[in-house]
Order: C-alpha cells, then structure tokens, then sequence
C-alpha cells in the first residue's frame, strides 16, 4: 500500500493517529460554494451494498431542501479502497465522503486525507457508545468519522448439542477452556470451534477485549503494543487449547469448516453480530438449532466485548464543502429512517444505539427465530465495546498474524513466538515508512 509522505502530527496520550511529520491539515475549514451560496454536489465512495437507494432518500429529503446532492460512486472495500483513497488524495482528486473501516482511519489520518469536522456535527457523540465512538476520534478531540456500523463480539452455541452433551454456556475463558475438554471427552469426534488464523480481526477482537492497546503514542513516536500483556494471554490461550487438541486448528470460511458447522461437528463459534447471515449459507440445515450469548470474560467481575468488524462515513480534505458533507455524514448514521434503510438495503448492524432496538432490529433474525431477545442482547452487548487503538499499517500487522500464527496453528507450535513475529514485522514497517517508534 503507498503512503504519502505528508504526515498529520495528532498529539494525545492515547491518540493512534502520529504522523513523521506536523503539518497543518491542508485545505480550509471554510465551505466555499456550499449550500449558503448555491447548490452542492457530493460524491460518496462506499462498498455497501444498497447504498444508492439510502442515499435516495437523503436526496429527496433533507438534502433537496437544503440543495444539497449526494452521488454513490461503488468502490471495492479493505485495502483496495484505502489505497485509491490516498491516490486520489495524493493527486488533490479525492471525493468528498468516504466509507472507512475503523482500522483505516489512521493510516488515512496519518496521511492527511480525512479531515477533522468536530465543529460540523453537533453533539451526534451522545448517539454511540463511548467505545465505538473514541474509534473514530483516535482518542483525541478531532473527530474524523461517524460511526456507521459495528460488529460487536457474541459466542454462539449449538443450544441442542449443548444440551445433548450437558454442556453449560461459559461465562469466562477458562469455563470455556473447560467446556471444550469435557465435550471432546464426551464426544472426541467433535470439537468445541476452532482456532483460525485467517481471521486477524478475530484475534485483534479478542485481544481488544483482555484490554490490548496495540498501536498507541508516547510523545512524538508510536509505541507498538502487539506483544503487550494482554494479547500474550490471549495468544497462550488459544495456543494451549490447539496445542492439546482440545479444539481444530483449521482456518474459516472454507467447504470444510461449513460442513463441520452444518454436521454438528463444531458446536460453537466466536463471532460477531453479523454471524446469522454467514449461518445461513454456511450451515443451512442448523436453522432455529443455535442460540446467542455474550463472549465469556477473563473474570466474572468483567464485562466488555470486543469488535469485529465495523465502518464509519468520513469527510475528505480534498471535499470543498466538508460542512454539506458532514452534515450527510451525521444524517446517514443517525437519522431513523436512514438506519432503517441502511439495514434493509446494506445489512448492517448500526453504530447508533437508538436503531439498534428500532426498525428492522425488532425481530430476531431469521435463524435465530427461537431467540427473541436475540437484538436486546446484542445491543446490551454492544454496549460493553472495549476501546480500541489502531495504527497506520495494521495490514502489515494483519499479513503478519496470517503468516505467523497460520504456521504456529498448522504445526500446534508456539503461539507466543508468533506474537513476537507479529510485533517485530509492524515495528519493523512502520520505521521503514519514516514514523518514530518507542523503543
């Protein structure tokens, strides 16, 4: 991925947007041609699907009479999209609204590409909960994006295969460490889930959860906390649980891990909101069997989740009328009838926590149709999001899980070098890029 050399200088204790260099951010805080003095035309770049018809509505209501239009230009999603993103940015061509996982908002920041519209949102903070909120303000007072949609941290369970096996729902880590070796005891051809390690922003969730701060500043330089505490316990965990076999050690998303999940072969998974719609395709015979519970903590006293998953709308400095567009911003991620839309035509779980019980969220899904609290509890859960701190080359870090931990699963080998790999890779680009690390 390139990175320009134009770095945005973001001075807090907990901040993760350092840049190597202070600059100003380029371009004024002032609209010029926008709605005071004539019609405005935005352009939105989005994967989500659906988006052209939410965005309809914002067209042909708030945004005809306040003259102001909203184009959706589709654009694929991750990296690829952070990548064209700076291109543009790099060529003074960038669009004026953006939709950007939490985990791209510093590297964008750091690039100067994202601009600071604290000043044009009102108080849309009290909308989101306080750790889903401080994502998109990297811990400081700017804030770079509205919060869209999250993906807060569940663990499902097969309800009848938990009860054919008298098996409890764990409400910590080492109850589920237990629960894990006592049905393999019961049942060997089974497994509890499995350890995937082509899945970075699992791990980064869980880590998150035990209090992990992977990327965070020390004066003028970026301390990288990978290999903190925290992460090393959540590391040694799930590599003691492979290592035994207490649990498979076979990555996601693949033919075989559909088929243990539709076979009953693996009764449980930690995931995230979202995790209905992947049961659907990947386990389709399993309907109504399933039940949702919150992630178990590492002590009872605790109760916090992690996220996977999740994108914010963020206002470019390219944009030469940022105050139209974070006024689109704030409507697209607040308004009822908008989230209401965004769920029916995109899928998301919304950030705004006032939606998350409303509209489409009144229901169970449909898989979950013998759960009827099922979004109750999510939005208790999501509640409970742990901070978190993302810096500006989490790919690289990313990369780095799958090679490590993808060859410490493989050979049931030590988890907590893999960390270190992790660590010393991130470290190793982010000096490479020209940024300032802690020792």
């Amino acid at each position: 991925m390139p990175y320009t050399k134009r770095r945005r200088l973001v001075t807090s204790a907990v901040a993760v947007a350092l840049g190597a260099t202070a600059l100003a951010a380029c371009g004024s805080s002032d609209d010029q041609g926008d709605a005071q003095s004539g019609p405005v035309s935005l352009t939105y770049w989005t994967w989500a699907p659906g988006m052209d018809k939410v965005v309809d509505l914002w067209n042909k209501g708030p945004g005809k009479k306040d003259r102001i239009t909203v184009t959706v230009k589709k654009q694929a999603s991750g990296d690829t999209l952070v990548t064209k993103i700076l291109t543009a940015h790099k060529a003074g061509k960038g669009p004026d609204l953006v939709q950007a996982e939490y985990q791209a908002l510093p590297t964008l920041v750091s690039n100067d590409a994202l601009a600071d519209i604290a000043k044009n949102v009102g108080d849309v903070k009290r909308k989101f909960a306080d750790g889903v909120w401080q994502q998109t303000t990297l811990g400081t007072d700017a804030v770079y994006a509205i919060p869209q949609d999250i993906g807060p941290m569940m663990f499902y369970y097969r309800a009848d295969l938990f009860q054919q096996y008298g098996l409890s729902v764990p409400a910590t880590w080492d109850e589920f460490a237990q629960t894990a070796r006592a049905l393999k005891k019961k049942a060997p051809d089974k497994a509890l889930t499995t350890f995937s390690a082509n899945d970075s922003g699992l791990f980064a969730g869980l880590a998150q959860q035990a209090g992990a701060r992977w990327w965070t500043t020390s004066g003028d330089q970026w301390k990288v906390g990978i290999d903190d505490a925290a992460t090393q316990k959540v590391a040694k965990f799930w590599g003691d649980l492979v290592k035994e076999g207490a649990i498979d050690n076979q990555p996601m998303y693949t033919p075989a891990w559909n088929k243990a999940l539709d076979t009953g072969k693996q009764i449980a998974w930690v995931s995230a909101v979202w995790a209905p719609g992947t049961l659907t395709t990947a386990a389709p015979d399993t309907k109504g069997k399933w039940a949702m519970a919150p992630l178990p903590q590492w002590s009872k006293s605790e109760n916090r989740t992690g996220s996977w998953g999740g994108s914010s709308t963020a206002v470019t400095t390219d944009s030469r009328h940022k105050d139209a567009a974070a006024k689109f911003a704030a409507w697209l991620n607040t308004d009822a009838e908008a989230l209401n839309a965004l769920a029916k035509e995109s899928g998301i779980y919304p950030a705004s926590t006032s939606a998350q019980l409303s509209g489409a969220f009144q229901n169970p899904p449909e898989f979950f149709a013998n759960q009827a609290d099922f979004y109750t509890k999510a939005a208790d859960i999501a509640e409970t999001t742990a901070p978190s701190a993302w810096g500006p080359n989490v790919n690289v870090a990313y990369t780095s899980f799958k090679d490590a931990f993808g060859a410490a699963a493989k050979n049931k080998s030590d988890f907590g070098a893999a960390l270190r790999k992790m660590q010393a890779d991130t470290v190793a680009d982010l000096k490479k890029q020209g940024f300032e690390v802690a020792p």
